[in-house]
């Protein structure tokens, strides 16, 4: 997230990526072909093409390409079109190859260790890393697919603000965001198998991740100490070139992008469709501001929350999205509910009628993909509920067949009325 012209403050810029998979057009199986379909564009292969407001872009994984915004987008609501038509040139080329993009954020029968082909061109000395120190033929590095959300800060004092806002609403993302209830072509019982995975892919060095839940630090100083030194230090005995010695080697649910002045948040499951990534995104961004505003609490209360109480609720949040429990009532206080214990989806719709819906500077297709996934639950749960308890593979294939659908026809999931 660049700022060329000058420096962005709190809320001034959005950087939005999204993350799909390439499979079969048949199949659904994945296909690594992501290098092959940036060249047809490009001429060259290269990680990278600018189309315009959108570029295109690799991933460590070579079944997986990125469309994120060339620059930070000043609003959300103009984006849905631009990200729709990249989505569609992308399928144009991907059609030609026997081939589709699928959304989603873990690929349903996908066999990672037997599947997984890593990027070989520019950056592959980082990929191949990765990949000798954690080993990336498992689903925590092959198989997840999310959405990030850039937020910039403009000094010190923004960026404590925004760290405490953004470590407040990480617990509850999954209950707004979760999209993969289906891991090894089985119904595992958690709704956000990506998070799942993902908490655990670097378990050989624990300090890479932590408990994905940031630490309690508020300025770069100590975010550089507390937090990026001791990675640096961890992995040096595994990392002799000191190929991964740079920040965005770590792994939290946000993490500090010092060298674009933003705080990046991943625990966001990509959706079904660009609108309901950018639904998503708009609460969140809205959730945020209203912590950095101190709407319900201030600044310092929000700093001294410690990193246990928010594991807890994310982790409840992982199992089971919007049907999780929350009973702290301090929690709920804090994002403006005081109430002794609710649902998470039942914060996210007093979060949303307040914030989001009632707005009239929000888009109404924004809006209304909200509130589909407020009435109707993730897409995790309306997954499931199409699915059942135990799906067979050609069933996976029709559902998620339809999943690729609503991605190139740029429409929401719905399944059967609740």
């Amino acid at each position: 997230m660049s700022a060329s012209d000058r420096t962005l403050h709190l809320f001034e810029g959005f950087g939005v990526e999204l993350e799909y998979m390439i499979v079969n057009r048949q199949t659904l199986d994945v296909m690594p072909i992501c290098d092959e379909v940036i060249r047809a564009a490009v001429g060259s292969y290269t990680s990278d093409y600018e189309a315009g407001e959108i570029t295109w872009s690799n991933e460590l994984a070579l079944h997986v390409i990125e469309v994120k915004t060339t620059e930070p987008a000043r609003a959300l609501g103009p984006l849905v079109e631009p990200f729709n038509e990249q989505v569609r040139a992308i399928n144009t080329i991907l059609e030609a190859r026997g081939a589709r993009l699928m959304p989603g954020a873990v690929h349903p029968w996908m066999d990672p260790h037997r599947e997984m082909r890593l990027w070989p061109h520019e950056y592959s000395p980082t990929y191949e890393a990765f990949d000798r120190i954690f080993s990336c033929q498992g689903h925590g590095w092959a198989n997840l697919q999310s959405a990030h959300l850039n937020l910039p800060f403009g000094n010190d004092e923004e960026f404590g603000r925004l760290h405490a806002a953004i470590r407040l609403a990480l617990p509850i993302l999954p209950g707004l965001a979760a999209s993969s209830p289906v891991l090894d072509s089985c119904a595992t019982g958690l709704l956000d198998n990506r998070l799942e995975v993902y908490r655990h892919n670097a378990r050989r060095i624990p300090s890479v991740s932590g408990a994905v839940i940031p630490e309690a630090v508020y300025t770069r100083a100590a975010y550089e100490t507390e937090i990026l030194q001791r990675l640096y230090v961890d992995i040096a005995p595994h990392d002799p070139a000191g190929i991964l010695q740079h920040e965005w080697l770590n792994a939290r649910g946000a993490i500090a992008r010092f060298d674009r002045d933003a705080i990046e948040i991943r625990v966001l499951d990509v959706q079904e469709t660009v609108i309901a990534d950018l639904a998503v995104i708009r609460m969140v961004i809205e959730l945020v501001r209203a912590l950095c505003e101190q709407r319900w609490s201030d600044t310092l209360s929000q700093q001294r929350w410690s990193i246990e109480p928010l594991a807890e609720i994310f982790l409840a949040a992982v199992r089971s999205a919007e049907t999780a429990r929350i009973e702290n009532r301090g929690y709920l206080e804090t994002l403006g509910l005081p109430v002794d214990a609710c649902t998470v989806g039942e914060l996210w719709r007093h979060l949303a009628e307040s914030l989001v819906l009632s707005h009239p500077d929000v888009a109404d297709e924004i809006k209304a993909a909200l509130r589909i996934i407020l009435d109707e639950g993730t897409l995790a749960t309306r997954l499931m509920r199409v699915l059942g308890p135990e799906p067979s593979r050609p069933r996976l294939r029709e559902v998620y067949g339809q999943l690729c659908d609503c991605l190139q026809r740029g429409v929401m999931f719905r399944g059967p009325a609740v």
